[in-house]
């Protein structure tokens, strides 16, 4: 069901012939681009195992790659081969023609992959998913049963429980979250805003259409939740609120799906904080019933500025990174995997528990990146009490209306 709700329902999926896959490469160089968690690690590792004497494969994994990725492919030849990407990070890559239809390459070595796997946009298969992700609920059952508390499936829940859990001496800070000034905290404004159920742009073109009451309800929840937050929140990003939680230190926490293994695995934290750890959907906010949250897939791409050789080299590589056999104890609770073989066990409760209450998936707009980066830095200084939230919105709306004018898609 998680498959046809985030990709089914957004793309059209490929039909094409697949042929069987494996390395067995002659030449080629790989240079993979991604972001740094165990999920991508592990598909990082499985396409390393491709190298030998003739072929090289390297990777740069890291939280900046968002950064890096339009500059290094815009290189010619292309800084990086391949780039791990998600429903927003694509998009500018498309937008600039930085990545290869894959058509021909699923055709002749994607034996192994399944239909739902391919994002194919206008008749052309534009990337390969391997994961899906949202972010969810993370709670501490012992630290609400202290308090008296039941699990929180609405935002204003979320608050109330903090507000307990701090009065009663339990935690001084109860909740965490990646709300880091930049693209986490862009995300943070586009989950809560779709929490509204209410479009981000003018239908039908680019205009945005968050400068109003459902902008100051998604700002004046976030504001509420960095109340109950280390005074340090905006530096937080998933490494950081991850750590908080392992530490012992959080009781509840919007997190990436793909956090939930990692912080169950018995390593980093106590024994009381792991067997404690349990997951829920996203909340809802202001009695809304759609979770205030995205759904998202990671996948990966084929750069369009290298050559050919590279280019099948480092989709075979790529390939046998999210082959069935990567599946093992450790890793299938690393992410709610989109493989053969993969069957959800409690790490991917959240994000099953999050499609079902039918959370959307990110939009994938031309466009949604520009606003998500407006956001992420127009927002801060409301969130420190420096300015309102009229006031905060109108600045996200000129520095949108701005780059999207400068960008062409507003005249």
């Amino acid at each position: 069901m998680l498959k046809k709700i985030l990709i089914a329902s957004v793309f059209t999926l490929a039909s094409s012939a697949i042929a069987h896959a494996g390395c067995g490469l002659s030449g080629g160089n790989v240079k993979i681009l991604g972001n740094e968690f165990p999920a991508i690690q592990t598909v990082a590792k499985g396409a390393m195992a491709c190298a030998d004497d003739n072929v090289t494969v390297t990777a740069n994994l890291t939280t900046e790659h968002r950064d890096l990725q339009v500059a290094a492919m815009t290189a010619n030849p292309a800084e990086y081969s391949v780039a791990i990407v998600a429903n927003s990070s694509i998009v500018p890559l498309m937008n600039d023609g930085l990545i290869r239809p894959l058509n021909d390459l699923v055709e002749k070595y994607g034996g192994k992959l399944k239909k739902n796997q391919l994002i194919t946009i206008d008749g052309k298969i534009m990337a390969v998913a391997f994961m899906a992700n949202a972010q969810h609920l993370f709670y501490r059952k012992d630290i609400l049963e202290q308090a008296g508390l039941d699990v929180p499936t609405t935002y204003e829940d979320v608050v109330a429980a903090a507000k307990v859990i701090k009065e009663k001496g339990l935690m001084e800070y109860p909740l965490s979250g990646t709300f880091k000034s930049g693209w986490n905290l862009g995300e943070e404004f586009v989950n809560m805003y779709m929490g509204t159920g209410a479009d981000m742009f003018k239908p039908s073109t680019a205009e945005v259409s968050v400068n109003n009451e459902n902008g100051v309800k998604a700002l004046n929840m976030l504001k509420e939740l960095a109340s109950y937050m280390n005074p340090d929140f905006l530096t937080y990003d998933s490494n950081a609120a991850a750590a908080e939680w392992e530490a012992g230190n959080v009781a509840m926490m919007n997190m990436w799906g793909s956090r939930a293994g990692p912080i169950v695995d018995d390593e980093g934290s106590t024994p009381e904080v792991v067997a404690a750890t349990a997951f829920a959907g996203a909340p809802t906010l202001g009695g809304g019933s759609v979770p205030a949250t995205t759904l998202w897939w990671d996948g990966f791409t084929i750069a369009t500025n290298i050559s050919d050789e590279d280019a099948e080299a480092s989709f075979r590589a790529m390939v046998n990174g999210i082959d069935p056999s990567i599946l093992t104890d450790e890793t299938k609770s690393q992410a709610v995997w989109l493989i053969d073989g993969f069957e959800p066990g409690l790490t991917a409760e959240g994000v099953f528990a999050t499609a079902n209450a039918g959370a959307k998936p990110y939009p994938m707009l031309p466009f949604g990146g520009l606003l998500h980066s407006a956001a992420g830095a127009e927002l801060a200084d409301f969130l420190q009490g420096k300015e309102s939230a009229e006031q905060a919105l109108t600045d996200l709306e000129a520095a949108y209306t701005t780059a999207a004018k400068e960008a062409g898609f507003i005249k």
